[in-house]
C-alpha cells in the first residue's frame, strides 16, 4: 500500500529534519525538500493514471480535449503553486510564499479566460433576445 509507504518516508523525515534543524538547519530544509519532490515524483505515475481515464471519458463524451486540457493545466498550476508555497514558508520566507500564491492564481485566472469565455457565450445563446 503506497499510503503507508509515504507516511513512513514522511515520519522517517520529519524525525530526522527535528535531529538536523538544531545542528544543520540547511540540511533539514534540504532534506523537507527532498522527502517532499520525492513524495511527488513517486505519485506521477498515479496522476497520470488519472488523467488518462479523464481523457478517456471526455473523449467519449464529445467533450474538446482543448478545454479539458486546460482545465488539467490549471490544476497542475494549482497544485505546483501551492508545493513550491509550502517549501518557501517551511524556510521561513512567507512572503515569497505568499507571491508564489498569488502567481498561482492570476496563472489560474489567464488560463481560465477560455472556457469562461465559452461559458458566457453559452448562456447569451440560450436567453431569447
Amino acid at each position: 500500500m503506497e499510503i503507508i509507504q509515504i507516511v513512513g518516508l514522511g515520519l522517517i523525515s520529519t524525525v530526522l529534519i527535528l535531529l538536523l534543524k538544531e545542528q544543520k538547519p540547511l540540511f533539514a530544509f534540504m532534506l523537507a525538500t527532498f522527502t517532499g519532490i520525492f513524495i511527488f515524483v513517486f505519485l506521477i505515475g498515479k496522476i497520470s493514471e488519472v488523467i488518462q481515464v479523464i481523457e478517456r471519458l471526455a473523449t467519449e463524451g464529445g467533450i474538446n480535449l482543448i478545454y479539458l486540457k486546460t482545465i488539467l493545466k490549471i490544476i497542475g498550476i494549482a497544485y505546483i503553486a501551492e508545493f513550491g508555497a509550502q517549501i518557501t514558508r517551511d524556510a521561513g520566507q512567507g512572503a515569497i510564499a505568499s507571491k508564489i500564491e498569488l502567481a498561482g492564481k492570476v496563472l489560474i485566472m489567464v488560463m481560465a479566460i477560455p472556457i469562461i469565455t465559452v461559458i458566457i457565450e453559452t448562456v447569451m445563446n440560450l436567453i431569447p433576445i
